[in-house]
Order: C-alpha cells, then structure tokens, then sequence
C-alpha cells in the first residue's frame, strides 16, 4: 500500500475522518462560497484554494471513492482512472443539487435561474363596517371583491383550447439557459419563455394568455359573536388565483364597529347613562332600562345618588368564541329640570324651607364653610 504524497482532504475540508456525509457537503458549500473565483476576482491564493476544496469533495463527496481513499490513502486507480474526476463539475463529481443551492445563494444577485414555481396567489384586504349589535350576537354579510382568477375558457393554461402551448425552443423545455462564470457552469432563466420551459403560440382570447380574469366575487361572511373593532377574518382561498398551479391568495376581513349612541363598550362589558327624576331618586321604585337585548326592568333603591352605579350580569358581550358574557354597567345622573310651572316652584321652594329646618348638620357644614374661608 502506497499512500505518496497525497493531500489530507479531510484537513482540506476541515472535518474529521468520522464525519457524516452532510457534514461533508455542508463544509463544502460553506467554502465554495468562501473562496469563489468571482467573490475573490484576482486573488490567486484564493483561486488555488477553490480548486483544492473541490478536489477534496470530488472525493469525500462520493461515499465508494471516500471508502477507496480512506483505505489506500489515494483514489488513484479508482474508476475510470488516476484522479478519476477531479478538477472540473463533470459527470464524475458528485455534486447533484449543492450546485444548484451554491448558484442560489452566490448567483441570485447577478440574475440567477430560478425555475417557475407554483406560487400562492396574492392576498386581500377587505374593510367591512359593522355596528355594535352585530358585532355582539353575530350576522352573515354578503361583499364583493375584486379578484384574478382562473380564466375558465382555458382553465388557466392561457392558450385556446385544443391548442396547448408548445416546449421552448430556446431552452428546450428546461426554463433555463446556461453559460460559463468563471469555473462554474451557471444556470440563468431563460428570457424567451421567463423560466416555464412553454410558449404560448395561441393566446386565450378570453384572457390574452395570462390564464386569468379580474372578476367581482360574491363572498358571503359569517361574523362570530364578540369581534371587536380591529378584527381579522380570515377567509383562505378567497384571495387571488395562483399562478403555474399554486394555490389561490386568502381574503382577511378587517372590521370596524361603529360608535354607537347610547352603549360605550370596554373590553365585553358594555356601560351607559341613566337619568333619573329628583323624586325617583328620593323614593326610589322600579325603571325600564334599554340592554342590546331589548329593554330590562331596574330596581332603583330610595335615597339613590348621582353617580351611583347598577350592574345587569350578562347583559354585556360576549367572549368571542364561548358562551360567556359581560355586564351591562348603569351609571345613573340626578336629572335637574330647566324649566318649572308655577306650582312646582311653589312646591320645591317649600321643599327647600322645610329642609334648611330639618338639617342642623347643613348648618353647621355651613359654618365650617365659614370659619375656613374667614380672614
């Protein structure tokens, strides 16, 4: 056994003799990209070094010529003959896709081939208005969006019927053209038939080749009970049609609730104001309130004071997607009258007298007013 002079590719590489064959193509891959001729243009350090670490994977690369090297320290005699394909990306190096990820990656920015692909659609946006009882118990709305979809004369081939399109004649159905960069052979997309591989010689009249239509969609839409303002639905495949078989956009609903008049929502809990009569106050007795449910009986106690709050369990709105519902939270007001007939006035004046006699402590809140306030 002869091992001569032969480089340590595994020291090349910078991986361990134990090293798993994707351990061996990821280092590969990091270095290529490290020291490619074109990210190193006259750098003949780094020129040698490239040829050096594709050597090593020609070999490492392929799991019977590392099983040789590993054995007789040389791949010598192996295959087809000495160094059996070293030095160049022909058939005998095992390189298959890294290539194809080392041009994405280095060659994406000078225009590199990137196949068509079956791409989602684009998605949309739709601004719905709803008010705030809606937004409460639920509804169902119908809208209508404008969207691209598939052309149904041709079914989003883009060439009449009976006439489906034919291979590329200048990349021969591959949807790319390659050229030398430097040691490599790059693949570039092609610009006769942008990357398809197909020409459509017979354009659809229905959609002049694009394969799809703008149309206006009727879409109807369940609201849940509890959306608030600001709420995404989410309604997938409602979006714009794919392209080369990718699957349609989706819609996203975004609400707005309108102010209401009367109700002020916080959260799932739902607040309003009450006026109640300066009698009502005093004597207390029962009153109609108005809920988003319809109207509700409330039991004002006597002696009841402006700003007093009164909680109606459940009446508020609903937790969005349970069975759980807030509270509607009553804030009451004395409602002073403007105006007063004469016997009113009479009324309330002897009201007024008869209450400076019976409240000692009003006075003497007034002379602690007095004596605060005195110089």
């Amino acid at each position: 056994m002869v091992r001569g002079q032969m480089k340590d590719y595994y020291k090349v590489l910078g991986v361990g003799r134990d090293a798993a064959q994707e351990d061996i193509k990821k280092a590969f891959r990091q270095l290529a990209l490290k020291y490619h001729p074109d990210r190193n243009q006259g750098e003949k350090e780094s020129e040698e070094k490239f040829k050096e670490i594709n050597e090593a994977y020609t070999c490492l690369g392929d799991p019977e010529k590392r099983a040789h090297y590993d054995r007789y320290g040389t791949i010598e005699g192996f295959g087809s003959g000495a160094g059996a394909g070293f030095g160049g990306f022909g058939a005998g190096a095992p390189f298959g896709d890294i290539f194809e990820d080392i041009f994405d990656d280095f060659f994406g920015s000078f225009g590199g081939f990137k196949k068509a692909k079956p791409t989602k659609g684009s998605d949309l946006r739709y601004n719905l208005t709803i008010n705030l009882e809606e937004s409460a118990f639920g509804t169902e709305r119908n809208i209508t969006i404008p969207r691209w979809q598939s052309c149904d004369v041709c079914g989003g081939i883009g060439s009449e019927p009976g006439k489906p399109p034919v291979t590329c004649t200048q990349c021969q159905g591959t949807g790319h053209m390659r050229f030398q960069q430097g040691f490599f052979s790059v693949s570039k997309t092609c610009g006769k038939c942008n990357g398809t591989g197909r020409l459509i010689t017979n354009p659809c009249r229905n959609c002049n080749g694009n394969g799809k239509i703008k149309v206006q969609k009727q879409i109807s839409i369940k609201i849940p009970a509890g959306v608030d303002n600001g709420s995404r639905l989410k309604l997938t495949g409602e979006g714009d049609f794919g392209s080369y078989g990718g699957p349609p956009g989706d819609l996203y609903v975004v609400l707005t609730v309108e102010e209401h008049p009367f109700f002020k929502r916080e959260d799932i809990n739902i607040y309003c104001h009450i006026p109640l009569s300066f009698p009502r106050a005093v004597f207390g007795g029962e009153i109609e309130v108005p809920t988003l449910d319809g109207s509700a009986k409330l039991k004002i106690p006597a002696g009841t004071q402006s700003g007093k709050s009164f909680h109606i369990k459940g009446k508020g709105i609903p937790k969005l997607g349970t069975h759980h519902r807030g509270d509607q939270i009553i804030n009451v007001y004395i409602d002073v009258p403007k105006k007063l007939t004469p016997r009113q006035k009479e009324l309330l004046e002897e009201f007024a007298s008869i209450s400076d006699e019976a409240h000692e402590d009003s006075k003497g809140f007034k002379s602690k007013l007095k004596d605060l306030f005195s110089v």
